[in-house]
């Protein structure tokens, strides 16, 4: 068997229901949705990488077909696939041919300015067949975004430009909206979906795959977006709208330690209460983990301003320690007070009626 056709079987292999009749079901009614996920910008693969951690739904869960009424998926992923060499890059030469079909472009990485690079190039992959050349990540986002259904960028690099396109960096990297511009829109007419964490969230990004892959194979709407191009549904609010901590707050308890201290982190710097991010209600992985939930402070790497307007990481924003100290010495107390006497005078004693005496003193009427 050829390499070409022992790579087909295996992605067969890999997306194909266990059940000997489902391939045939697939087969005959369900569209196939390609996946060609760019690993090679300028990151750490941790978005990928991540990815596997996911539970609801897994990866598995989406490749497998085990999800009812989805549609076929194929992932070309580097990190993740079983081809290399050719093999692995003829799908995105099919791509680029108008071959593949239904296609979801995700990009991973800051994309670098390739007009500063002198005598090399940032990021690429691939040769070239014309030239022998490498082809670049923004070579690669020029060809295909403008045959995509749907282009996504996962990962604060690949969104806002992240950790690589800090001040002074060498690159001039930047996100994915700046390279194709706010107002650029796939062929389905969607804007990009930008899916920022650094890395993102595992179930966030299946959850994310999954309804762009149900709207691509026509059975969901497009989905819905702020303006900074996030899912309103995964970043509708901030850490600390979802953060347990959050009831400290009111009452003017903060943590003077990392780590076993429950109360709020604010004093330490945490950015909860200015940040998009659901990892607080989601957690890590099966709603256990993620950085407030286990004592370490929100450094805002979903937004937009990160890294530069969120630094040093470990000191806590001006205004917000002015807030934190305000209801510390007004209303905290208050409050503090207030819910200690209704505890004490009210919501700590049974009702009257639930000891024994010589008539019903519950407010008991007959009916009849």
């Amino acid at each position: 068997m050829s390499a070409d056709a022992l790579s087909e079987a295996r992605r067969t292999t890999w997306r194909s229901p266990t059940s000997p009749t489902a391939p045939e079901q697939t087969q005959a009614n369900r569209p196939t949705v390609h996946i060609l996920w760019l690993t090679t910008g300028l990151s750490c693969d941790d978005d990928s990488v991540a990815m596997t951690a996911a539970t609801n739904p897994s990866i598995e869960d989406i490749l497998g077909g085990v999800i009812p009424g989805m549609p076929n998926v194929v992932l070309h992923n580097q990190l993740l696939a079983y081809e290399v060499g050719d093999a692995y890059m003829q799908a995105w030469h099919d791509a680029e041919d108008g071959k593949l079909g239904p296609m979801i472009l995700v990009v991973e990485g800051s994309i670098g300015n390739e007009q500063i690079n002198g005598d090399g190039h940032w990021s690429g992959m691939g040769v070239d067949p014309v030239d022998g050349q490498p082809i670049t990540v923004n070579d690669w986002v020029d060809r295909l975004a403008p045959m995509a259904d749907v282009v996504a960028a996962f990962g604060t690099c690949a969104t806002y430009g992240g950790i690589p396109a800090m001040k002074n960096n060498p690159t001039g990297a930047m996100g994915l909206p700046d390279y194709l511009g706010w107002r650029w829109r796939s062929r389905r007419g969607v804007p990009i979906v930008c899916l920022p964490g650094c890395p993102v969230l595992p179930d966030n990004m299946t959850e994310l795959l999954l309804y762009l892959t149900l709207f691509v194979g026509g059975m969901a709407p497009a989905p819905e977006l702020d303006d900074q191009l996030r899912p309103k549904w995964l970043f509708g609010r901030t850490t600390r709208e979802g953060c347990s901590r959050a009831g400290f707050t009111e009452q003017g308890r903060f943590a003077t330690e990392y780590g076993n201290d429950p109360r709020c982190l604010v004093k330490l710097g945490c950015k909860g209460p200015v940040v998009k991010c659901n990892l607080s209600q989601r957690a890590w992985i099966n709603g256990v983990g993620g950085c407030p939930n286990v004592g370490g402070i929100c450094i805002a790497c979903t937004m937009p301003g990160f890294p530069d307007k969120y630094m040093p990481f470990m000191d806590p924003d001006p205004w917000g320690s002015m807030a934190a100290d305000f209801q510390r010495f007004t209303y905290g107390p208050l409050f503090r007070y207030f819910r200690r006497r209704n505890l004490r005078v009210k919501f700590e004693h049974e009702p009257e009626w639930r000891r024994p005496g010589s008539s019903l003193t519950s407010g008991y009427s007959k009916r009849w």
